[in-house]
């Protein structure tokens, strides 16, 4: 859940947000004469204990003076504890500070101590602004006592002994961070979590909720202005930008005013009825929407009435219509049907179910979602109860659109699949085809799910972070440790765990975080020739990529590391011209020529860079990798791990360099996803009893129009033959092999993934070797292992046919023809004299097999003449031969195909990855659960293929320069610090995986052994 979420009603107990510190009467009694200062932030009274009184620090204004005086105030001059504030570094847009300059300066004035400050070029409040504050601005913060920060603190950055105060995102066992939480453990550090920061009431105390509303609102009228556009009506919201867009909260409101002055002259769009955007929850998130949406000209009305107000025909289009909805209007009892008592929802939670998808979301325009909510509690909305609302010609004009600042992922609406980014915010769900998508004129919900949305406001929210953290630091340099709200938010200190977090003991053994952190300390210690056990600061030195190859998939893999400055990348090619294309207008890029057979220039290129990435065929891929490991110099590759490739295993380790293989889609985010999805399971004590993958390269559905129902993203080499490869695969507790030649025309001929594609699926290669490189066990005890290759229907007997004309002949030379039909009948006739048509079609339908006037025959002439291998009517259209370099007749095949099968202008391609585990509980119980992936390409950028091959890749060479994969020799990515990493940051990316339980009990195991056309 996201921390900016909100209470679910106004009387509703923030739950989950950490333990309040119980004290007793007389503790407490004392701790009020103790204390002396009243905190802001919870309208409370603390009384601090009685100190010294401390003269105010002088104004320095030279770093000498700063430093003359830190070293006059020592410890034992000054008793109170010096603070640090931490630059940010987890996301680009994290440009908020814990404490702003007017706040560090009032805190030195008030008590002498020292505030150290690490530069920042990004950070909303300038270097310049702190030190005019008083603060010493330097990158070590070793002298400081305590450390606040907004974000995670890297392992490396933890230094031993100080109070670290930060979002830590552990206390509710987030396994991602255990590593980090195990390291604060070894080092003694005080973990203090702002999140936990709370009231006797449980509410919590400091906190940017109310930013994350204002954001969310500005965010979603952008949103909504485009959903508008994308559905054909202008309207006055496309007029208003994105939070970020608008240098204070100020200046977004005026354009929102501006706004509400067009909708009051104007109105809104006639077809949509009077607009209704409806507000979940009451705490600090909607509150914050809410005063944002106030600057449009509105009408709050009770939920009860707004079916009424959202079909009438005398509503007004001068205004905006708003309800908040809390838990009384949607929640009722199962049995009761009524909504009986907060107390009786809160303690029993299941006895009760939700109605908003009945009383409130087909009348809303919009919602706006800043409720909290947790997996005990019924949801909002079911991705079932969303395609019902969507089925209905009567909601054409509603639920346009969903601003989920809440943000919980497959939470309160439960086909929200994934957070989104600032720079990319929002997607689009069809719960009706059963698609998630990001055409703004396409049928579905438009979702807006920024997870960040303070930082877009990062003054404001910085300003009033500080405000409520103030009073908090001020009892923290005092060590006051007795403070029941700093107390309450202390989740580990001198080694160990505190009380109310003793269960995290368990997620830290389960995750193996002790040997984590250690790999990855040890990684760092080789990158930057430091003990383990070294304080690691930022390592700045530059980096050289060398990537051999500059195809289809290499664009976003050199974007993605040139986003690190100190990133210089040299993009070996044997095409001079695509390598200058791919560096055009890319910083810190140069081209030179590629010959991989030249020993002593592949040894040069690969000696004076500090890891290669080879996109070139994979045949070459050993060749490259036998110069890393002379050279001692890591590689990535996306391609599959070849026996070539693993007979270097060894070298490899000896060498102490990694080579990471199967880091791209298929293989790559299969095996991420695979694995996230098995360990999960292993972890719950179940086990996994039977796998099937599909992964596929397609066109999106509009343009599929052409044979094959298939276009080229990628080498056309590469995919004619892996539909030659024999295929070797466990189906119903049987072993089955199917020889290369018969794939196609074995295939599964309906593949059941989602109802509004019609996919059609061939065997992929050896499956059964998966069961151990997913630690599935012997495979013999697996139901199925299965692993296969999309298409669309018909693909597979059409490829089929073209192998038995000889298309895919890779051994048969082919020259000296002038077209294409002369190319066509040579291998249908050989050299002699000409053909007409009906004596081809004869000569085919013999070749396949097949009577002469057979549907199939007609479709295989239909689909030659398209290709220009036959002429069409009358003879005419013999178009020229182009291959006349071609070796080979599947060369010649390649080319035509390049040409004829390519996408056209404004035309995307489309990944979808679907895998299906058959899984025994602990219990004993059986569950089906799925992972998938649907990706579409972009006309702007890149296609769905170069995104989810490049940026795996890109990912994986990431975390090498970083060193953060400690394992050495010849690798595929199953190991979990490496797939959560990669999974994550290509979420963040907009690659998503969708994770399910669709049902008890395993599905009905596909069919297969083809349509029936061939036998």
């Amino acid at each position: 859940m996201s921390s900016q979420a909100s209470l679910a009603t106004k009387a509703m107990p923030r739950l989950g947000a950490g333990r309040h510190h119980l004290v007793s009467p007389m503790k407490r009694a004392i701790n009020r004469r103790a204390l002396s200062s009243t905190s802001a932030a919870s309208g409370k009274t603390y009384f601090p204990q009685s100190t010294p009184k401390i003269q105010s620090a002088p104004r320095l204004t030279t770093l000498q003076q700063q430093q003359q005086y830190q070293k006059h105030t020592s410890s034992s001059f000054n008793p109170f504890k010096s603070v640090a504030i931490r630059r940010e570094g987890k996301n680009r847009w994290e440009r908020r500070a814990a404490l702003t300059p007017e706040a560090v300066e009032k805190l030195i004035k008030e008590t002498g101590i020292d505030v150290y400050v690490q530069p920042s070029t990004k950070r909303i409040f300038s270097d310049d602004k702190y030190r005019a504050a008083g603060a010493i601005v330097q990158e070590d913060l070793s002298p400081a006592d305590i450390i606040l920060g907004i974000k995670e603190v890297p392992v490396k950055d933890l230094i031993p002994g100080k109070t670290y105060v930060y979002f830590s995102h552990t206390h509710k066992g987030q396994a991602y961070n255990m590593p980090m939480l195990q390291d604060v453990l070894d080092k003694k550090i005080r973990l203090i979590d702002y999140e936990l920061m709370a009231n006797e009431q449980k509410q919590r105390l400091v906190l940017f909720g109310k930013h994350a509303g204002y954001a969310g609102m500005i965010d979603g009228v952008h949103g909504l202005g485009q959903r508008l556009l994308g559905l054909g009506y202008s309207s006055p919201f496309l007029h208003v930008g994105m939070a970020h867009n608008y240098k204070t909260l100020a200046s977004a409101k005026l354009a929102l005013q501006t706004l509400g002055n067009t909708i009051s002259d104007e109105g809104t769009p006639k077809e949509f009825g009077p607009m209704t955007f409806t507000f979940t929850g009451g705490g600090n998130v909607s509150k914050g929407a809410q005063a944002v949406f106030k600057s449009l000209p509105h009408e709050f009305v009770d939920p009860k009435d707004l079916p009424k107000i959202a079909t009438s025909k005398n509503a007004r289009l001068d205004r905006i219509y708003a309800a908040e909805v809390n838990i009384e209007d949607h929640i009722r009892h199962k049995s009761k049907n009524v909504f009986t008592s907060a107390e009786e929802y809160f303690a029993h939670p299941e006895e009760f179910t939700s109605t908003f998808h009945k009383d409130i979301a087909p009348y809303s325009s919009m919602v706006i979602n800043g409720a909290y909510w947790d997996n005990r509690f019924p949801r909002l909305m079911t991705t079932e109860q969303l395609k019902t609302i969507q089925s209905d010609p009567a909601n054409k004009f509603r639920m346009l659109s969903i601003a989920d600042i809440s943000c919980d992922i497959n939470g309160s609406f439960e086909f929200m699949s994934h957070a989104t980014r600032i720079e990319d915010p929002f997607f689009y769900v069809d719960a009706v085809s059963g698609s998630e998508h990001k055409n703004t004129e396409a049928p579905g919900v438009q979702i807006m799910s920024v997870d960040i949305l303070p930082s877009e406001l990062p003054m404001e929210s910085s300003q009033h972070f500080s405000d409520s953290l103030y009073p908090f630091i001020k009892e923290l340099i005092r060590d006051n440790k007795d403070h029941p709200v700093l107390a309450g938010a202390t989740i580990a200190e001198n080694g160990a765990l505190k009380p109310a977090h003793q269960d995290l003991s368990k997620t830290l053994e389960a995750t193996n975080a002790k040997a984590n952190l250690a790999k990855l300390k040890a990684t760092l210690a080789t990158a930057t020739g430091s003990s383990p056990n070294t304080s690691f600061g930022t390592n700045t030195k530059p980096k050289k990529v060398l990537l051999c190859g500059s195809g289809f998939v290499a664009g976003p893999l050199v974007d993605y590391l040139l986003r690190d400055p100190n990133v210089s990348l040299t993009i070996a090619s044997n095409s001079q011209t695509e390598a200058t294309s791919l560096a055009l207008g890319r910083a810190n890029t140069k081209v030179v020529p590629l010959d991989v057979k030249d020993n002593d220039k592949m040894a040069s290129l690969v000696k004076e860079s500090d890891i290669v990435v080879s996109f070139v065929p994979a045949p070459f891929h050993p060749v490259i990798a036998e110069h890393c490991i002379n050279e001692k110099k890591n590689m990535v590759t996306a391609s599959y791990i070849s026996p070539a490739m693993k007979a270097l295993d060894e070298r490899a380790q000896k060498a102490g360099i990694t080579i990471m293989n199967e880091i791209g889609l298929d293989p790559g985010i299969d095996h991420l996803s695979a694995m996230k999805m098995i360990d999960e399971v292993k972890a719950e004590g179940g086990k996994v009893t039977s796998f099937v993958s599909w992964c596929g390269g397609l066109p999106a559905p509009e343009a599929s129009n052409v044979p094959l129902s298939y276009k080229f993203s990628w080498s056309p080499r590469g995919v004619l033959t892996a539909g030659l490869n024999d295929a070797k695969f466990r189906m119903h507790n049987g072993f089955h092999e199917i020889p290369g030649k018969d794939l196609m025309k074995k295939h599964f001929p309906d593949v059941p993934i989602y109802p509004g594609f019609n996919l059609e699926g061939v065997a992929n290669r050896d499956s059964l070797s998966y069961a151990e490189t997913y630690g599935l066990g012997p495979v013999e005890k697996l139901d199925t292992m299965f692993r296969g290759t999309l298409r669309y229907k018909g693909y597979a007997d059409l490829m089929y046919s073209f192998n038995r004309l000889g298309l895919l002949n890779a051994e048969t030379s082919q020259q000296g023809f002038n077209t294409w039909t002369d190319f066509m009948d040579n291998l249908l006739f050989g050299n002699g004299s000409a053909h007409d048509n009906q004596s081809r079609t004869a000569a085919i339908a013999d070749r396949l097999d097949l009577p002469k006037n057979h549907p199939s025959v007609g479709k295989v002439v239909d689909a030659l003449q398209w290709l220009s291998l036959m002429p069409t009517v009358n003879n005419q259209g013999n178009a020229p031969f182009t291959a006349k370099n071609s070796t080979t007749t599947l060369d010649s095949f390649c080319n035509l195909l390049m040409h004829k099968l390519k996408y056209n202008p404004m035309e995307r391609d489309m990944v979808i990855l679907h895998h299906e585990f058959g899984v025994q509980l602990k219990d004993g119980t059986d569950q089906t659960r799925t992972s998938t992936l649907v990706s579409y390409g972009t006309f702007e950028t890149y296609t769905a293929m170069a995104k989810t091959v490049g940026l795996p890749a890109a990912m994986a060479t990431e975390m090498l320069l970083k060193g953060e994969i400690p394992e050495k020799g010849v690798l595929a990515p199953t190991m979990p610090h490496v797939y959560n990493t990669i999974l994550d940051k290509l979420n963040r990316e907009g690659v998503s995986v969708v994770e399910q339980i669709v049902q008890k009990g395993m599905r009905p195991m596909l069919k297969w052994g083809g349509s029936g056309v061939f036998k």
